[in-house]
């Protein structure tokens, strides 16, 4: 089957969409990591709701939200292509996955680090 390239802009950049929203529907409905991140995501929205967050506040939460999904994303694709590449154990491979999951632990750090700057106030 050969790549046939779309030349019209905009049916290439509707189709890109429908295959980014297919990924991201992948992405939430198939990797558990990424299920309990998403629903963290939920739950902080709500509580932004509930607390009536500032618009500044918003757009720090909404970006820390997006930055952990999308590293989070990054790292499973990491992770796939690292076990179709070798599937078995392999001490380079296990390196660079834990490199991807340490980009994960840097991107939730910073999301905790903002919802508390965020929300403590709220409570004292």
């Amino acid at each position: 089957m050969e790549f046939q390239k779309d030349n019209t802009f905009v049916k290439g950049r509707l189709k890109s969409v429908t295959y980014a929203f297919k990924g991201a529907v992948k992405l939430i409905s198939t990797e558990h990591s990424v299920m309990v991140q998403f629903s963290l995501g939920i739950v902080m929205t709500i509580a932004g709701f509930y607390f009536h967050i500032s618009h500044e506040e918003w757009l720090f939460q909404t970006l820390a939200i997006g930055l952990v999904l999308s590293i989070e994303g990054l790292n499973t694709a990491v992770e796939k292509v690292a076990d179709f590449i070798h599937p078995n154990y392999h001490e380079r491979i296990g390196f660079i996955k834990d490199i991807a999951a340490g980009a994960v632990f840097f991107a939730a750090m910073t999301a905790i680090a903002i919802g508390l700057i965020i929300y403590i106030p709220k409570f004292v």
